[in-house]
């Protein structure tokens, strides 16, 4: 017995001989591994940490230390081949494992990495973040709701995240849509806009009789606050829903459109299943306008007219498609013609006078009028005095031009096409000077409009 002891101590201290030099190699490393961190130098720390962990099998703790290393210094494939390899990680090597994957656009291996380290580390707003933007990516927008619902019950600060939430929920949950909406234009007053479109969105919804209405009420506004991904999934669902709908699958073709599809074929049915709705047939022609077919679009418009002939807004559309047809006497009744229908509505009485000044059109006879009404109607706004300074401008009436776009100027200093047209007010009137420096605020002020290209365009020709 005492023997066999002797024996075993002599072997235990020659595997301690032989396991030191690997021990003290491995400690090294990871020495190594943790100063090429603190210098910023994440791929080097990363093959120490992996090197220490092949000869320190045991340390769980190491292959993640080595994947969140090659992940912080941009080495994806990497960080996953190691973070994939245990369920062991921490919260933050879940995380790191699930971006890894998302930047790699292995959107399914997002989600499900998220998703683990929900199930072994617990809720937590972070993987809830990234488990919302994995399924965003895949399509599933309830899941997405599902996660970011999760978040919010983590974290409810984030302006960003409780509006998507909000709209998300006005298709999948619409009566606890509006408080994140609500919530969100008090987290930030940059949504007030949207979310007051929204809640007129669920308002008129909710007054709907059938479930299809509903949702084609939501999705106009979802598509109004310009989120058209969504507004498909509404109207998808509306179509669903019911159909033989006509307008669900009209307003389905023109979300397509606007997520770069063609939509036509949806269109087409519609007009099939209801030829006789107007909001049908002025989609069509919007297809056919973006379709660059201007007697085709002309066509949908009329009828869309002759549907609803009371309707100003069809009338004004109307206009628009016979401007684009280049029959301008056309346009301009079809104009006067929706003025008159909603004589105390002055976005009416601005299109008739912006399309007069435009193409030069009638100026005297029906341009400067038709901007006078639209300055009684709405005295207190610059873009009021700036039409009517335009349409001076179009009659050659240049002392009253200049009056009513100084004036608006006085109401707004920072109005755009005001400046742009005082500019093109002083160049008529070979006032060089005050007309560059004008052109020189439209441009500065918004460059990528297109009042500022004008300005740049007059500025090279007037002052190369």
């Amino acid at each position: 017995m005492r023997a066999l002891l002797h024996r075993t101590l002599i072997l235990l201290a020659l595997l301690g001989l032989i396991a030191a030099p690997v021990f003290f190699s491995a400690q090294a490393d990871i020495r190594r591994a943790d100063a090429a961190l603190a210098d910023a130098r994440p791929l080097d720390a990363a093959a120490d940490y992996e090197h220490a962990s092949i000869l320190l099998f045991w340390r769980a703790d190491l292959p993640e230390r080595a994947g969140n290393a090659f992940f912080a210094g941009g080495d994806l494939s990497n960080a996953v081949r190691l973070l994939s390899r245990t369920d062991s990680l921490s919260v933050t090597g879940w995380r790191n494992l699930g971006d890894a994957y998302f930047q790699l656009e292995r959107f399914d291996d997002s989600a499900r990495a998220y998703q683990r380290g929900v199930d072994a580390r617990g809720a937590d707003a972070s993987l809830y973040r990234g488990l919302a933007l994995a399924y965003n990516a895949l399509g599933d927008l309830e899941s997405e709701a599902a996660a970011l619902q999760n978040y919010v019950a983590l974290d409810d600060t984030d302006a960003a995240i409780r509006h998507r939430l909000g709209l998300l929920l006005s298709i999948f949950d619409p009566e606890n849509a509006l408080p994140e909406l609500l919530a969100s234009a008090d987290l930030d007053e940059d949504y007030d806009s949207e979310v007051q479109t929204m809640r007129s969105a669920l308002n008129l919804a909710s007054i709907e009789s059938n479930e299809a209405d509903r949702f084609i009420a939501v999705g106009r506004g979802l598509g109004l606050v310009s989120e058209w991904q969504l507004a498909r999934e509404a109207f998808r669902r509306a179509s669903l829903a019911d159909g033989a709908n006509a307008e669900a699958w009209a307003w389905l073709g023109e979300a397509d459109q606007h997520l770069g599809q063609d939509g036509g074929e949806e269109l087409e049915r519609a007009v099939a299943l209801n030829p006789f709705s107007a909001n049908v047939r002025a989609l069509y022609g919007l297809y056919w306008k973006r379709q660059n077919e201007p007697q085709k679009a002309l066509a949908q418009f009329q009828w869309a007219a002759a549907i609803e002939p009371e309707n100003p807004a069809f009338q004004a559309a109307l206009a628009d498609a016979f401007v684009f047809a280049g029959d301008l006497s056309s346009a301009l009744a079809a104009y006067l013609r929706a003025a008159e229908l909603a004589p105390t509505e002055v976005s009416y009485w601005r299109m008739l006078a912006i399309f007069s000044a435009q193409y030069s059109f009638q100026v005297r006879e029906v341009g400067i009028p038709a901007a006078q009404q639209a300055l009684a109607l709405a005295p207190d706004e610059a873009s009021s005095f700036d039409l009517l300074g335009w349409t001076y401008l179009a009659a050659d009436i240049t002392g009253l031009a200049e009056g009513n776009l100084k004036a608006a100027l006085r109401l707004d200093p920072d109005h755009v096409a005001a400046h742009l047209h005082l500019g093109m007010t002083y160049l008529q009137m070979n006032q060089l000077e005050d007309a560059r420096l004008h052109l020189i605020q439209a441009q500065r002020l918004a460059p990528e409009s297109p009042e500022g290209q004008q300005a740049a365009q007059l500025l090279q020709l007037y002052f190369p």
